[in-house]
């Protein structure tokens, strides 16, 4: 919970008055011991005044807009709108209980896919609320991050509704992050990332920590959201594809849909706060980011290779590695760093098509669905 007694800098609050020079301009006072940082608030904020981060003007101000991209992903964002409990989930669980329903190597996936995702958007959910947020002052840019919490809270809620309608071992499948190695391998790498925005000590402002924040960035837009969900992603929909779990297969459209804007979010800001502050982009830093790519590959195919140890679904774990490389130079192409593995291939195709089109098809019902928000959508 965030205290309000926190020492870190909190931009647009005032704690004292304004000093004026001779010609009645405001000028800017001195930093307070209480870590507010002072603003002009007599003065309207103007475009050029705005900052992704290291910003002085007030960010209580949305507008004029500079960051138009990010209100743009807002508005989209909001009408995607949807909520867990309108998926129907029965089919889904007369499935898991029939014997003859899935086989063991299935039932081990969607646990396995449970158990990691569970938690995955909590630690992306607290990432953003007691991190991201206070340390990017463009208040566009905020507005989206407000909007992607609350969408993390019901990815949250769309696990815990699958845990609860397949009766599964809730304590099983939350403590998974503890519990299975593959799991928690992923999640001890990206916790040192968290701890660091986290952390109420941590200020940006200087060439070593505005790269502190931006290597976060990177590793939770590029790695968390943009490399670790992708086998989980694949598997649940292509036992969608062969009609089953097919309501949690929807779900899970829903969620794709959600965490690729959620990527294309984060990419759009590392690549701003790259442009803005060009000197944060040294080889030695690029060659850094070239290495965590690596090593998030490496711990996504161990968790591949633990999902599914035999291959199900036509689907096996050396595709995955193909896969996860074809993701990985992606990645690199979107942030500007050279690519990991020349020549990498996707033998998923038809993700592609779930990621790209505006309009997807129901795997149980055949019809196509408008994502706009959850209270237009009829589930008959």
């Amino acid at each position: 919970m965030l205290s309000f007694e926190d020492d870190a800098p909190m931009i647009g609050l005032r704690t004292s008055a304004p000093a004026f020079t001779a010609a009645g301009a405001v000028e800017r006072a001195p930093l307070s011991t209480s870590g507010f940082v002072p603003v002009e608030t007599l003065q309207r904020v103007r475009v050029e005044d705005k900052r992704v981060i290291n910003g002085k003007a007030d960010v209580n101000q949305l507008v004029p807009f500079k960051y138009k991209w990010a209100w743009e992903k807002y508005l989209a964002g909001c009408a995607n709108h949807w909520m867990p409990q309108e998926v129907n989930m029965q089919r889904d669980i007369e499935l898991w209980k029939n014997p003859n329903g899935l086989t063991a190597d299935e039932q081990l996936l969607v646990k396995r896919n449970l158990g990691f995702f569970v938690t995955a958007d909590s630690l992306a959910a607290n990432n953003i609320v007691l991190g991201t947020y206070r340390h990017i002052t463009a208040p566009e840019c905020r507005q989206y991050l407000l909007r992607q919490a609350f969408e993390e809270a019901i990815h949250t809620h769309a696990y815990q509704y699958i845990v609860e309608s397949l009766g599964l071992d809730e304590g099983e499948i939350f403590n998974a992050y503890h519990e299975v190695a593959s799991i928690r391998d992923k999640d001890q790498f990206l916790m040192p990332f968290i701890d660091t925005l986290t952390d109420p000590a941590f200020r940006t402002g200087t060439p070593e920590a505005d790269q502190e924040l931006l290597r976060s960035l990177i590793v939770f837009a590029c790695i968390m959201e943009g490399l670790f969900f992708y086998v989980g992603f694949v598997q649940i929909l292509a036992l969608g594809r062969q009609t089953k779990m097919t309501g949690a297969a929807e779900q899970y459209q829903y969620i794709l849909r959600d965490e690729s804007m959620h990527c294309n979010f984060g990419i759009d800001l590392i690549n701003t706060i790259k442009l803005e502050n060009p000197h944060l982009w040294t080889p030695a830093f690029r060659a850094e980011i070239r290495e965590l790519l690596k090593k998030g590959v490496e711990l996504e195919y161990r968790y591949a290779e633990d999902t599914m140890p035999r291959g199900v679904l036509g689907l096996n774990a050396p595709m995955f590695k193909e896969y996860l490389r074809f993701i990985a130079n992606r990645r690199c192409q979107q942030i500007g760093v050279e690519a990991l593995y020349p020549g990498a291939e996707n033998p998923f195709p038809w993700m592609s098509e779930m990621i790209d089109l505006k309009k997807e098809r129901n795997f149980f019902e055949t019809r196509v669905i408008e994502y706009q928000s959850g209270g237009a959508l009829n589930w008959d």
